[in-house]
């Protein structure tokens, strides 16, 4: 075995266990908020909403930060300070009784969960560089997996007590450090390390940053564009699910396992396979427009059991990232990895920022008695038009760097 193959290894386990303790506390963080707001649930969707954006925004100032440290210091000391301040703050989460330190919980999440961009560079140091784009969706496949058990435990536990799945996410966070900490072997060789700058580790100078490459520059827009659009997901789909088709927790978390299960399929193996039949570009366009068609279905489905099928039609859309991310990824030097993978992370982070209060005012506004018709799927519909335009896009992109 090569010693690349043990440190892909180790970064999915610490992935999954990562992206486990955020799956477990999905299906009930929603219902916590409309519990502690009081009112309705068009009401607890704008709190929610600005909640998760918090989080995000955080991402944003952090992340390339958090990415050029780990270019000068490497990778592994940057993933555990961050594992260790997501567990504690899943405790505080555990704990607050009001909304006001629900919000302080998730600014402290926001900062230690900007972590992602140095698990990429990380993977980008141990794949060749052909290899990359697949190896990429290991992020993915990590991500479904922890989406497997970690909703359905979160939605069972969740019949306990709201707070409980607070507690589990933090016991396996906690664990989760201590196995990097004792297994994790660092991927930054020294003569790759450059030193830290504020120039580049500020989220404006680190977004300028992608302008350097004529394709990275336009992949990035249309990789912004589709994570605006994905917010949709996170923002209101326990919301939804609850108010179109009365599901509960249980139920919620079950159909957020089986997102988990197809994407393992496509992003742990389908990737593999897809990406270097068709090409990393055809790759990137099908599987925006597949996200565009799965979008629509989501806001027509008039039953709860359709959503499964798009649901597993929709996880084909999972080749789309990692085409992407392997392509910025060829670009640029072995040094600029982790500052690359900062600004796409700082990208996403903007758009977690500004899409959760979009996509829940919009829910919110088409349930209320104020809109001109009821319309639940609304946001679903707005999120496709977006994918579409991402899509469009990336083809232009591609057509004006056809040797790239």
């Amino acid at each position: 075995m090569t010693p690349r193959k043990p440190a892909l290894v180790f970064i999915f386990i610490t992935l999954f266990l990562d992206v486990l303790g955020i799956g477990l506390v999905v299906p009930i963080l929603p219902r916590l908020v409309e519990q502690l707001a009081g009112g309705g649930v068009d009401r607890a969707s704008y709190l929610f909403g600005w909640l998760v954006g918090l989080y995000a925004l955080m991402q944003f100032l952090f992340a390339p930060v958090i990415g050029n440290l780990s270019d000068r210091f490497g990778r592994r000391p940057v993933i555990l300070l961050s594992l260790f301040g997501s567990g504690i703050d899943y405790f505080l989460l555990a704990w607050a009784p009001t909304l006001p330190w629900f919000f302080l919980g998730r600014l402290l999440s926001g900062i230690s969960g900007a972590n992602f961009s140095a698990a990429a560079a990380y993977i980008a140091d141990v794949s060749p560089p052909e290899k990359r784009a697949a190896n990429f969706g290991l992020i993915g496949a990590a991500f479904g997996l922890g989406f497997i058990f970690g909703p359905a435990l979160g939605g069972w536990l969740g019949h306990y007590g709201l707070r409980v799945p607070f507690y589990a996410a933090g016991i396996l966070t906690l664990i989760n450090w201590i196995y990097g900490f004792l297994i994790l072997p660092e991927s930054l060789k020294r003569e790759n390390r450059r030193p830290f700058r504020w120039r580049r580790s500020n989220p404006i100078g680190a977004l300028l940053e992608l302008r350097k490459h004529r394709l990275v520059l336009g992949l990035s827009t249309s990789y912004f564009i589709s994570s605006l659009s994905h917010q949709v997901y996170p923002s209101i789909w326990v919301l939804y699910t609850g108010y179109r088709y009365g599901w509960d927790t249980a139920q919620t978390g079950l159909s957020l396992a089986l997102v988990g299960l197809m994407a393992v399929i496509v992003q742990g193996g389908l990737t593999r396979k897809i990406i270097p039949r068709i090409g990393e570009r055809r790759a990137a366009v099908s599987g925006l427009l597949i996200m565009a068609l799965a979008l629509t279905g989501y806001g027509l489905a008039p039953e709860g059991w359709m959503v499964c099928i798009i649901i597993v039609f929709g996880s084909l859309s999972g080749i789309a990232v990692p085409a992407i991310q392997g392509m910025i990824s060829r670009t640029v030097a072995d040094n600029e990895q982790g500052g690359i993978q900062g600004s796409l992370t700082s990208l996403q982070s903007v758009a977690g920022a500004i899409g959760p209060p979009l996509a829940t005012g919009v829910f919110g506004y088409f349930i209320s008695e104020r809109a001109p018709l009821l319309l639940p799927g609304a946001p679903f519909f707005f999120s496709s038009t977006l994918t579409v335009f991402a899509a469009i896009l990336a083809a232009r992109s591609f057509r004006k760097n056809p040797v790239e």
